[in-house]
């Protein structure tokens, strides 16, 4: 059996006198691809951020010892203002030129990018930058807060691909807060429903019943599983 590589208990965040989380328990093990989801305000940003713990919270998060988490938040509007290249960018993170193109490739971005500022990018060249950013530094946990946002669906293809092939190559160990169920369906091995507290936890075969997404969003939401082929 993979071993725990994250284990959270009694999870409490309070932020501006409101509880954002409320007794959150669940543990995370070693290859798996945990998708968080859930309502727009139900604490999935402020739990990847209690989870890196750069927000204040009660009760327990225990990463494995030596864990290297790579992060790629919803947005980061502030740095298309810095003159950077998406070469120098890369560079804030050691990465090779060689290293650096290898990975924008498998993100489907051409090497014609390398030499662009930063602030020249269009949202979605921007967003699978980031993604190529924190992967820079060969983790093997990855945190991503919607990180497909703005991204078109031929560059969302290409990511999802390239983080199937990752997980398998590598063992990674994935949480992504998403809205899409059927990327959930593709990629995830297990789902944490979330509404400040845990509204449901297990296999998304298992869990994501119509009744269950339609309490998780106070009312009848159709869903529709999306089956990879091979």
């Amino acid at each position: 059996m993979s071993d725990v590589i994250l284990r959270v208990e009694n999870l409490n965040v309070r932020l501006n006198g409101e509880d954002v989380l409320i007794d959150l328990s669940f543990d995370v093990y070693d290859g798996e691809v945990l998708a968080i989801l859930g309502p727009n305000g139900a604490g999935k940003t402020t739990l990847l951020k209690a989870l890196l713990g750069i927000v204040p919270y009660k009760g327990i998060i225990k990463w494995r010892e030596g864990v290297k988490i790579g992060y790629v938040p919803q947005r980061l509007p502030f740095i298309k203002d810095v003159p950077l290249t998406v070469k120098e960018f890369f560079q804030l993170e050691n990465a090779s030129e060689n290293k650096a193109k290898e990975i924008l490739g498998n993100i489907g971005l051409g090497e014609e990018i390398f030499r662009k500022k930063v602030g020249d990018l269009s949202s979605g060249q921007f967003q699978r930058i980031l993604i190529g950013w924190a992967l820079a530094s060969d983790p093997n946990v990855l945190l991503f807060d919607e990180p497909l946002a703005g991204i078109d669906v031929g560059g969302q293809e290409s990511v999802y691909s390239f983080l199937e092939r990752l997980k398998e190559e590598r063992n990674l160990t994935i949480l992504f807060v998403t809205h899409e169920l059927s990327i959930i369906h593709r990629l995830a091995t297990k789902v944490l429903c979330l509404n400040k507290r845990m509204v449901c936890s297990g296999v998304p075969e298992e869990k994501l019943t119509q009744e269950v997404i339609s309490n998780l969003y106070s009312g009848h939401v159709k869903f529709y599983s999306h089956k990879h082929k091979e």
